[in-house]
């Protein structure tokens, strides 16, 4: 048995049946299933130290909190960030890309700006950048994709300029699976003394990260795509950008003194955390990084790397099947997410009928809707792989879309 599956035990609803069949869940890139000892850590901490943190001097107070700010440290030592002042938790990918449009926006953005961005974001790295133009008169440029599901790296440079305030890049595309050359991209914009955003989504999950390695100025993830909870996630920031911002929200915790006439902000990260946090959440967060650390992020890059390779050479044996990013996951050493079509068959009709066979894919734009008309298309079914998957499992997927062909 390969290592990888003897984890498989650790994940009790993989046992599961849908419908009668046992469950093939590949659907991870939406969310990923949770290990046992990060739902327990979730039921023991409500059970025996719930209390709010920071404010109490009480002992379940001081225990709640010294959690919390473990998992800090826990999420600084997994992106290997300077410092715990630069981790900021936020409720996902989607808040804390939020967070930085509103606040670096108030702080560094003017009209006739430009942000760049390009055209494999997910919605959660284009709507919010909009949203900033809208308010401030600014504009998005787009960087292109080539028809190998490659960004256009040529055409990114002749997109920097002195207008240019931030860039904005998807290290692995939800859809097509790709792997950016976001290290490259940051030295160019650094060229430029441009910072960057890089969407970590869907890389935290499948290989290490080094955000000290990268240069990245933010770095954005979420704890449910990485076998932890929901409504949990992280902005990573460079402590000289933080320091420079405006507090997103106001409230408790992020202030330092107020009164009527004026209010003086917390220190770093306080000072982006208004508001009672889910202190539950982050340490089950933190559970969860663990888990992983503790498997080795390497071993589950190598392992779902040839997973992957394996799953690609049995997809592309299907007759009348577009497999949309091919050429680019294994090239980047992933093979985390694919996206296809058969002939003749609408995408949410064959995600359907593989439900009823038991196995679970996303169907639709993938919250992509820009890279699906560069595509020319509506929608693709999606089956994203996690380190508890197996070979079995893309037999069983290969055999299920077979058995859908012949219905049509």
């Amino acid at each position: 048995m390969c290592p990888m599956q003897m984890n498989r035990e650790d994940f009790p609803i993989l046992q599961r049946e849908v419908y009668g069949r046992p469950l093939v869940y590949l659907d991870n890139a939406a969310t990923t299933q949770k290990p046992r000892c990060v739902v327990e850590a979730i039921s023991e901490e409500y059970y025996n130290v719930n209390a709010n943190v920071h404010r109490g001097v009480h002992f379940l107070s001081q225990q709640a909190t010294e959690l919390h700010e473990q998992a800090r440290e826990t999420v600084r030592r997994f992106i290997n960030a300077r410092s715990t002042s630069e981790i900021i938790f936020t409720r996902g990918t989607t808040e804390s890309i939020n967070l930085l449009a509103f606040s670096f926006g108030e702080a560094f953005c003017h009209a006739c700006d430009e942000i760049v961005v390009t055209e494999m974001e997910h919605h959660s790295n284009i709507v919010p950048w909009q949203m900033l133009c809208e308010r401030k008169g600014m504009t998005l440029r787009v960087v292109p994709m080539r028809d190998d599901y490659t960004l256009d790296i040529d055409a990114f440079e002749t997109l920097l300029s002195q207008r240019t305030r931030l860039v904005c890049v998807t290290h692995v595309s939800n859809v097509l699976g790709t792997v950016n050359p976001v290290g490259d991209i940051v030295t160019k914009a650094h060229q430029h003394d441009i910072p960057v955003l890089i969407d970590g989504a869907q890389s935290a999950p499948h290989f290490a990260i080094d955000v000290q390695a990268l240069d990245c100025d933010f770095f954005a993830f979420s704890g449910h795509k990485i076998y932890g909870p929901t409504g949990v996630g992280v902005l990573y920031g460079k402590e000289r950008w933080l320091d420079r911002l405006p507090p997103y929200q106001g409230g408790g915790e992020m202030i330092r003194n107020v009164s009527f006439e004026r209010t003086t902000y917390n220190d770093l990260p306080y000072k982006f955390e208004a508001g009672t946090p889910d202190y539950v959440g982050t340490h089950a967060l933190a559970v969860a990084l663990d888990y992983v650390t503790a498997i080795g992020m390497d071993r589950i890059h190598a392992y779902e790397s040839e997973l992957g390779a394996y799953a690609l050479q049995q997809l592309q044996q299907i007759e009348n099947i577009t497999i949309y990013g091919y050429n680019s996951p294994l090239s980047g050493g992933m093979g985390g997410a694919f996206s296809f079509n058969i002939a003749g068959i609408h995408h949410l009709d064959l995600g359907t009928l593989l439900d009823r066979l038991g196995i679970a894919v996303r169907t639709g734009h993938h919250c992509a809707e820009p890279l699906m008309r560069r595509l020319g298309i509506e929608g693709t079914v999606r089956a994203s792989f996690a380190f508890y998957n197996t070979r079995e499992e893309v037999d069983v997927l290969i055999a299920a879309i077979r058995r859908v062909v012949q219905m049509f």
